[in-house]
């Protein structure tokens, strides 16, 4: 779980607002990729710093900045100049152990969200941090490494699909959280496969399950619930008109997607009882089966102590012991001992311990 945090004992002793970058994951290099569009035009293009263009204010465009690997700290100290956004905003956004969260500055609104992906074959959480500059046209986002979950949304403002290019800036950022819910199903659908999967071979047989892959998979749920829960009071807070940047028309959007945390959450919790309920049951078995060694041990024991009685007894070298020069004493030593050793059996027998 730790390595889930950050490692913010990097950040010992500066102060604050310092940009340090906090984090395991790096992008082989930094990408800068600036998106312009509206309902009939757009325009894309990789830029290697910020350009006139780009700050040139246009109140009919929406304008998306794409920034990709948060190591370079001389490019984040350029973009938190040139947009103006405070040091602790960017600390926060080069700092990828943060809690999702949503803050209002003066002249911007800054959101924190965790992109989750899961490796189908291990069952590993693999967290990124994505954060939001929310202005008015203006959507600048952070993220830790390339990747394609939000190739979509290009997409579909390349081929002006949807209501994207019809919309304003709010609607991408709704856009953008969207997909990022959309990615927290997908894991809940693969750890609910692999939590059905073990609780079949549970059981079945206790034997079947290592205790680690128990574990493993109820840190990783842990480690969604911890994403997903304060996205909700994130959601609601839009929801109910705390921003300034969100319009009426795109509220709508933002309440789906609440509707979808709710859901998230409220799965994440069911599979987390899943889990729990799992251990109990591996738990059990375990001790079950110590149980049934246990009896078994008991089982000898008891057909075995008065075995040991009659060996002990006509063992004793006393010369006046009846049936010590007996020529069957050995015989009725011997048959005596059986006879207890099948009476016993049969008395375990009706009582079922053999079960």
């Amino acid at each position: 779980m730790w390595k889930f945090m950050g490692r913010s004992s990097q950040k010992k002793g500066l102060l604050p607002g310092t940009l340090v970058h906090v984090g395991d994951k790096k992008a082989d290099e930094t990408r800068i990729l600036f998106i312009e569009y509206d309902s009939g035009s757009y325009n894309i293009s990789d830029i290697e710093q910020i350009e006139d263009t780009v700050l040139a204010p246009d109140p009919g465009k929406v304008r998306w900045l794409d920034v990709v690997g948060l190591d370079r700290i001389d490019l984040m100290e350029q973009i938190g100049s040139v947009f103006n956004i405070h040091s602790l905003v960017m600390e926060d956004i080069m700092n990828t152990g943060q809690r999702p969260k949503f803050d209002e500055w003066d002249d911007y609104d800054f959101m924190v969200l965790k992109l989750i992906h899961i490796d189908r074959e291990t069952y590993e959480v693999k967290p990124e941090q994505v954060s939001l500059i929310i202005r008015p046209g203006m959507i600048i986002s952070f993220q830790e490494t390339e990747g394609d979950d939000f190739l979509h949304i290009v997409n579909r403002i390349i081929n002006n699909e949807g209501r994207i290019r019809k919309l304003g800036g709010d609607y991408l950022v709704c856009s953008l959280v969207d997909s990022i819910v959309d990615n927290y199903f997908v894991a809940l659908d693969i750890m609910g496969d692999r939590a059905e999967s073990l609780e079949s071979e549970l059981l079945k047989s206790v034997d079947q399950v290592d205790q680690k892959d128990i574990h493993l998979l109820k840190r990783e749920v842990m480690f969604l619930r911890k994403s997903v829960w304060p996205l909700r009071e994130m959601m609601a807070s839009i929801t109910r008109g705390d921003s300034s940047y969100f319009s009426e028309d795109t509220l709508k959007y933002a309440r789906d997607i609440y509707d979808h945390v709710v859901e998230v959450i409220d799965s994440t919790e069911l599979l987390r009882e899943t889990i729990t309920s799992m251990i109990d049951i591996y738990l059990s078995g375990i001790n079950n089966k110590m149980n049934k060694v246990m009896k078994f041990l008991t089982m000898i024991t008891t057909i075995f102590i008065p075995l040991s009685v009659i060996a002990g007894i006509y063992g004793m070298n006393f010369k006046f012991m009846p049936e010590i020069e007996w020529g069957y004493g050995y015989f009725f030593a011997l048959g005596l001992m059986g006879l207890c050793a099948v009476g016993f059996l049969i008395y375990f027998k009706r009582k079922n311990w053999f079960d």
